[in-house]
């Protein structure tokens, strides 16, 4: 495997350990400050800082558990994508309602930045609730 293809695949990974434990600058260490999250039925999500207080908010009453599954990455010079089937759930702190779980595919696109480092600069997820 290429390396910038496993660079990829590990950013995936630290992004949902990260989540899971609550790590939110972890995460926002993995996209640029000018990421766009496109999700189906809602206004798209423009810059690291409405990522941020979306997951802080969720993340004050709730955890979550993901598993994803990696069908394709594809590099090319600086530029990347990454193709990934997820299965998200979210819990609600204080054992109350929450709410369902989420599955689907989404669609990344990575940049190189000039440190070599590898960020997310967009994501169209289109997952729905899960069966």
């Amino acid at each position: 495997m290429h390396p910038d293809e496993q660079a990829i695949r590990d950013l995936i990974a630290l992004w949902h350990r990260a989540t899971a434990a609550g790590e939110v600058e972890t995460v926002l260490d993995l996209m640029t400050q000018d990421v766009v999250f496109l999700v189906a039925g809602q206004p798209p999500m423009k810059g690291r800082a409405a990522f941020e207080r979306g997951l802080r908010g969720l993340l004050a009453k709730h955890r979550f558990e993901s598993t994803h599954e990696i069908h394709e990455v594809v590099v090319d010079g600086d530029l990347a994508y990454c193709w990934t089937d997820l299965h998200v759930r979210v819990i609600a702190r204080d054992g109350g309602a929450a709410p369902p779980a989420r599955s689907g595919s989404t669609l990344s696109v990575l940049r190189r930045q000039a440190d070599g480092r590898w960020q997310m600069v967009r994501d169209a997820n289109l997952m729905g609730t899960a069966t």
